[in-house]
């Protein structure tokens, strides 16, 4: 199994690391909670994810879904260009308001 971590840099503020695959992401997908447990908008950098597949896409719209059902925002930055150009074939992308800065 691949590890893949969240942390929490400050209030609002995630840093995702790690492999995004079918190992790593149930786990995370558990942790999603977190995001949301204080007020305001939540920024999740990816600048530290090594690889991921369609499992870490769906992690992303997962938690975009659950940011819209708690009516929250989150954005995704720093997003790598393999991420990126998946979300893009899935036409995902700007739905996900994916920065790739």
């Amino acid at each position: 199994m691949t590890e893949a971590r969240l942390e929490a840099v400050s209030p609002g503020h995630y840093r995702l690391m790690g492999e995004l695959n079918f190992d790593s992401v149930p786990v995370l997908a558990e942790r999603g909670g977190e995001l949301f447990r204080d007020s305001g908008e939540v920024w999740v950098s990816l600048e530290g994810v090594a690889r991921a597949d369609s499992a870490g896409l769906a992690l992303l719209v997962d938690w975009l879904r659950e940011a819209r059902r708690r009516e929250r925002r989150i954005s995704f930055t720093g997003v790598p260009s393999q991420l990126l150009a998946l979300a893009r074939v899935s036409g995902v992308d700007e739905l996900l308001l994916l920065d790739d800065q």
